[in-house]
């Protein structure tokens, strides 16, 4: 029997997952170390798609506060990404909160992973070995390849061609679309930084560009990585459109939206 590995991973969702690692993981807040631990799990709670770090309960610097029982919901359908709240849980357990130099944070603390506390990401500063870590942690289990194409790709919204390229820069994530990096020269649209920004645990912080002669439609169709790690250096200043706002032309075919977490 043969099994595709990326559909027998994705069978586990509904599941609480975790994962060791070896890597030094410090936690601090406002400097002020809260713990750290080579005792660190990677953990997805059930439809989470993106992990969280648990440190040891007993490598904790400060004791929890405000510790309570959580009876789970129903656990829901599809994918929780980072944009679904930490408080939003999937699995039984128990909340408490942490108070660091910089202020609280939230915790959660499994049933099913005695003597570990789940740490919201977002009030912390967290660093693997010695180098600080942005975002959320990276999965082990996904990464990205980065690759020079000769495809021959047209972006268009309407009767409006917003770009044009045969030279793309094409950058491949576990589970996610093939994304089409251009060099500013391809792009044919008048687009305009918007003051929208987030955050990629990969690739850094992300400046988005508008449209605005397509009015409500033009809005935030495309990113870029003004300063990305060096790791991820080929894509530095390049502009990449939402396949699900706009549409691909590629060698000629036009290819269907994608349904993604950045899908209207």
């Amino acid at each position: 029997m043969a099994t595709m590995l990326s559909q027998y991973l994705m069978s586990a969702l509904g599941s609480l997952r975790y994962e060791p690692t070896v890597k030094m993981v410090t936690v601090t807040s406002a400097e002020q170390v809260l713990a750290r631990t080579d005792h660190a799990y990677l953990v997805w709670e059930p439809q989470r798609i993106v992990p969280s770090y648990a440190v040891p309960v007993i490598d904790l610097q400060e004791p929890l506060d405000d510790v309570r029982p959580y009876t789970a919901d129903a656990i829901p359908t599809g994918m929780l990404d980072p944009s679904n709240a930490f408080a939003q849980h999937t699995c039984a357990g128990r909340t408490a909160v942490v108070h660091g130099a910089g202020g609280p944070g939230e915790v959660f603390l499994p049933d099913d992973l005695d003597g570990y506390a789940v740490l919201d990401f977002s009030p912390f500063d967290w660093f693997e070995e010695d180098e600080r870590i942005f975002g959320h942690p990276r999965d082990p289990f996904s990464r990205i390849d980065i690759r020079h194409s000769a495809r021959v790709v047209h972006i268009v919204s309407g009767g409006d061609i917003l770009a044009e390229s045969g030279h793309p820069l094409m950058l491949f994530e576990t589970h996610l679309p093939p994304r089409f990096y251009l060099s500013p020269g391809d792009v044919l649209a008048d687009l305009v930084r918007s003051d929208t920004s987030t955050t990629c645990a990969y690739k850094g912080e992300a400046t988005h560009w508008s449209a605005p002669r397509l009015g409500d439609a033009g809005i935030d169709i495309a990113w870029s990585y003004e300063n990305p790690p060096p790791e991820m250096h080929q894509i530095t200043g390049r502009i990449c459109f939402y396949q699900e706002k706009v549409d691909f032309v590629i060698d000629g075919v036009r290819g269907e939206r994608p349904v993604t977490p950045w899908s209207q």
